[in-house]
């Protein structure tokens, strides 16, 4: 089942999710400060491209300032669009699974610092 989710997730709106983390990572790796910061986006774009069957841990090492510096410059903005994807996608029956998607993408999105993907 998840890789049909998968599928349909990547055509109807995970290429486009996937994407933002991916051109944020290119962004923060321009200047060498964000190189960790850009790394980290590109480990959770895989998460954005193919979600189901896939979990977020949170806990373990945790950057209090890289977090916060992600905040607000590129969290904010890429949780409220994965948000607002989410609450759409669930207006149907059919798509609250993947609106549950994005809503671990959005979360994901506030504070990736100390997250894993399993």
């Amino acid at each position: 089942m998840s890789v049909l989710g998968n599928i349909l997730w990547f055509i109807f709106g995970g290429f486009l999710s996937g994407m933002s983390w991916i051109v944020a990572g290119c962004l923060w790796c321009i200047s060498i400060i964000g190189i960790p910061v850009g790394l980290q986006c590109f480990k959770f774009a895989g998460l954005a491209f193919w979600p189901f069957g896939k979990e977020v841990i949170y806990g373990g090492t945790v950057s209090l300032i890289a977090n916060i510096i992600w905040l607000i410059v590129s969290g904010i903005p890429m949780a409220v669009a994965n948000a607002l994807a989410g609450v759409v996608c669930c207006i149907t029956i059919i798509g609250i699974p993947f609106g549950k998607q994005f809503f671990k993408i959005a979360k994901l999105a506030l504070m990736p610092f100390g997250a894993e993907v399993r």
